[in-house]
């Protein structure tokens, strides 16, 4: 694959050497790792003092799970994005389509355009309150770094790949769970400390029953009537889980 390539990716084809290359060849990530880069040599160009400017880094490294934790469940999760026809689109590309098939890669990650500016508007703003313009670049380049090993650990769990690391094991079946079992939990992905907090972590045994809209986010053909739009560029409403598409089993919207 080439540098910058935009082809698409299934994880459940590849292994871990496949993904390593198509993740460190991707523009998302490579965009990510530049800023970055440039971020944290203007963090030391632009520095007051040595101490503010950790304690920039450790603040955008414990934010980050907060605001993670807030645009999946109440965002990427909330029933009224889909609802207004100029953000359905937006919807449909950052997470409908992640659910309908959390295997694609491309699909998994987020578009720069809904990445990159709430991380400066939010994250920057924070590290500026430490370290003035120095801790502004700290604090983004670390959210950068940290959303791109966020990323590659979301792509393991989707991967064809049995981790034997423990912590990795636990964060990939609780995610699992999130995607093939009840979309309403687990929206941690590599920490599920505000979900336990908040009381929406679970394990198997808590839900055995699975949720009815766990691909489909709750978008069904009954508010698909209401609000067509992601409908419209879905080509309809599939109830069916990715492994029934990949063998065209018939559309069942009942």
């Amino acid at each position: 694959m080439s540098l910058y390539s935009r082809e698409s990716h299934y994880l459940n084809k590849m292994g871990v050497k496949e993904l390593n290359r198509a993740f460190f060849t991707h523009y998302t990530v490579i965009v990510y790792l530049t800023l970055a880069t440039i971020s944290a040599f203007a963090a030391v160009y632009y520095s007051n003092d040595i101490l503010r400017q950790g304690l920039a880094v450790l603040a955008a490294t414990i934010s980050f799970p907060l605001l993670w934790y807030i645009t999946h469940r109440w965002i990427l999760h909330g029933q009224w994005l889909y609802k207004f026809k100029y953000t359905a689109a937006l919807w449909k590309r950052i997470h409908y389509d992640h659910h309908q098939d959390p295997y694609h890669l491309e699909v998994l990650f987020g578009a720069l355009r809904t990445t990159i500016p709430p991380i400066a508007l939010i994250m920057m703003p924070l590290g500026y309150a430490i370290d003035g313009w120095g801790g502004a670049a700290a604090s983004f380049s670390t959210t950068c770094l940290v959303t791109c090993f966020n990323e590659y650990c979301h792509c393991i769990q989707h991967l064809n790949f049995k981790p034997k690391q423990q912590w990795l094991k636990h964060i990939k079946e609780q995610h699992l769970m999130h995607h093939f079992q009840d979309e309403n939990g687990n929206y941690g992905i590599t920490n599920y400390f505000w979900d336990k907090l908040f009381n929406t972590y679970y394990v198997r045994k808590a839900r055995k029953k699975k949720s009815p809209t766990v691909h489909n986010l709750g978008y069904t053909p009954e508010i698909a009537h209401a609000y067509p739009w992601v409908a419209e560029l879905s080509g309809g409403v599939d109830n069916r889980s990715p492994r029934e598409r990949r063998t065209n089993k018939p559309i069942n919207n009942n």
